[in-house]
């Protein structure tokens, strides 16, 4: 299986409803790693590794996320930035 490294900014109403949360719990279900953490701008942004399917997996769920959310934006690019975790963290 292809490993890939993608970041993801997810725009909406994302800030105040779980989403990072629900995205840990998401990742981790998936064998996904990473990390999350809330912007300034109110976007949440996302840093996710792992299988190709898989990320595919997280990016579809992340459209939906939380009860609470509304997303309406996902902007999503290759990265090569050094992961240094092995499981999906939340980081300030």
């Amino acid at each position: 299986m292809r490993t890939r490294r993608i970041r993801l900014i997810i725009s909406g109403k994302v800030q105040g409803v779980f989403f990072r949360v629900s995205l840990r719990d998401q990742a981790r279900g998936l064998g996904i790693s990473g990390w999350a953490r809330n912007n300034p701008d109110g976007t949440v942004e996302a840093l996710i590794e792992g299988e190709s399917g898989k990320i595919d997996q997280i990016i579809n769920w992340c459209w939906n996320g939380p009860p609470d959310a509304i997303v309406e934006n996902i902007s999503k690019r290759e990265d090569t930035t050094d992961l240094n975790v092995s499981s999906f963290e939340i980081i300030d």
